[in-house]
């Protein structure tokens, strides 16, 4: 790719649809801070952003059963009868057969009126692009809305890329309306936004690039685990883009600055920087992640400050 042909593909006045994968925070106790994350959904609701749940941002991969059917009912009682919202489907600790076990997951997940996002699993490894494409469409059929995930092994080791003929096979499947790409890496997803606008404009791809967040201006939507941090702010960028307003640059850039700090090695550590940025900014009781989780320094906070003061959170 030349930087002509990617300059031309640039958007402007775009309306850009925007998910965030909502933190799981806790009390200083341990214990998940209900009230709380409860209150964070029905604030990025308000801002104009979309719930996402059960995400690898709110530790799904350390959840049981019985745990994710307390969020799925904790988001639907804070949301309301009617908000739509997204929720993870993951069956990477779980044995038995890998169609089963996503309807399992996704039929608990459309119970609460969720769309379900279908978590990549380990036993698909290794599979021919045609094996792997028929257990999705097997895993799906009948399903009215259910989106797909291309996560980089970065992230976790469930994940993989897909090649370039298992992701058309992939958007072939019509239950499926759209797919999270968290690649980190630009150009491959400006690959897919060129097939998905040949193949089926209809598709949505929404961006999981936290370290290239302006993504947005060539095609992609978003489900940023980085956009819980804070929804208003992403809401304000995505107007400004919507505007062509040029104060969109300014917003971007410090939202920008907080992906690279809280997206820096280790990955799966981000977590951390969120419940530590929303407890700078009176959001998260404590900067307590699940205990599994891996962790950042102790002057996390430090960093993350000079992160608040460039968004504008003046007070804290």
């Amino acid at each position: 790719m030349k930087i002509e042909s990617l300059i031309k593909r640039q958007i402007l006045h775009r309306k850009v649809h925007g998910i965030a994968a909502a933190l799981s925070p806790f009390e200083s106790d341990g214990r998940i801070a209900v009230e709380a994350f409860q209150r964070h959904l029905l604030y990025t609701h308000r801002a104009g952003l979309m719930n996402a749940v059960n995400m690898d941002t709110g530790y799904v991969n350390y959840l049981n059963d019985t745990e994710k059917q307390d969020v799925l009912r904790w988001t639907r009682d804070a949301l309301g009868k009617d908000v739509p919202f997204i929720a993870g489907a993951y069956i990477e600790d779980q044995s038995g057969d890998v169609v089963s076990l996503y309807r399992q997951q996704m039929d608990g997940i459309v119970a609460f009126g969720a769309i379900p996002i279908l978590f990549q699993s380990s036993r698909l490894h290794g599979k021919t692009s045609r094996e792997k494409v028929e257990v999705y469409q097997a895993a799906v059929r009948g399903y009215a809305h259910v989106l797909a995930f291309e996560l980089g092994r970065m992230f976790a080791p469930n994940g993989e890329i897909f090649d370039q003929e298992t992701f058309l096979g992939v958007m072939d499947i019509p239950e499926i309306k759209g797919l999270k790409h968290s690649s980190l890496h630009r150009l491959v997803e400006l690959e897919r936004l060129s097939l998905r606008d040949a193949h089926r404009p209809d598709f949505r791809i929404y961006t999981g690039n936290d370290l290239g967040i302006n993504m947005i201006e060539y095609g992609s939507d978003y489900l940023l685990g980085l956009a819980t941090f804070a929804p208003e702010k992403f809401a304000e960028r995505d107007k400004l883009w919507e505007q062509a307003d040029a104060g969109y640059y300014a917003l971007s850039d410090a939202l920008q600055y907080l992906g690279n700090v809280a997206f820096r090695e280790p990955v799966p550590a981000y977590k951390h920087s969120a419940a530590a940025f929303l407890h700078l900014i009176g959001r998260a009781p404590s900067s307590l992640t699940h205990p599994k989780n891996i962790q950042r320094p102790p002057w996390e906070a430090e960093i993350l400050r000079d992160c608040t003061r460039r968004l504008g959170y003046e007070d804290i």
